[in-house]
């Protein structure tokens, strides 16, 4: 375990942010995507778009947390994004009621792999909960790849597991399976042992 803590973002985060999501999924999603859209993804752009999501959340309940590595240096290793469920949590022709407003849906969750295995992930998380707890949310979504075993196996750890549902994204005339993870948002944090 790392020192290490989380914290909102703030805008001047913004192009670390964009900078870890691009280096996460050229690693972690280099064999389930086309290389091509990976090498084709612009940090400027998504970095444009975290800016508008910290500066300019579409409510009080979106939230973008970072976690950042403390050491001579302190350094941005990791980022969580989520907010109420819309219908981009839904599966296909899934009604738009059947998520409720109790409902809260992991868009990000991402550590860059140098930083991985160090409790990043774990904190980013437990900080969302925490949030999630704060808000009235009662259960969590989040989209995974199918063969994303890493991120499957992370969230199944902290007691996620698939609610049935199913998609398949089109990435460059490449369908692309995901499963949809749930779990119960405790009512009261954990007690410290």
């Amino acid at each position: 375990m790392s020192l290490g803590y989380v914290r909102p973002a703030r805008p001047e985060d913004a192009a670390e942010i964009a900078r870890i999501q691009l280096a996460t999924w050229r690693v972690a999603y280099r064999r389930l995507l086309p290389r091509d859209v990976l090498d084709g993804l612009d940090e400027a752009s998504l970095a444009e778009r975290w800016d508008a999501s910290v500066r300019r959340p579409p409510g009080d309940t979106h939230r973008v947390l970072v976690a950042v590595e403390q050491a001579e240096q302190s350094y941005l290793v990791g980022f969580a994004a989520s907010g109420p469920a819309d219908a981009e949590a839904l599966a296909p022709n899934e009604p738009a009621e059947a998520l409720g407003a109790d409902v809260v849906a992991v868009t990000d969750l991402l550590v860059e792999p140098r930083w991985g295995r160090r409790g990043h992930g774990s904190r980013l998380l437990a900080a969302s909960v925490d949030l999630w707890r704060e808000s009235g949310f009662d259960r969590a979504v989040a989209w995974v790849f199918e063969g994303d075993q890493a991120s499957r196996k992370f969230l199944s750890t902290a007691g996620w597991e698939p609610d049935g549902a199913g998609r398949a994204l089109d990435v460059d005339d490449m369908l692309v399976p995901q499963l949809r993870l749930h779990v119960a948002v405790p009512t009261e944090p954990p007690r410290a042992s």
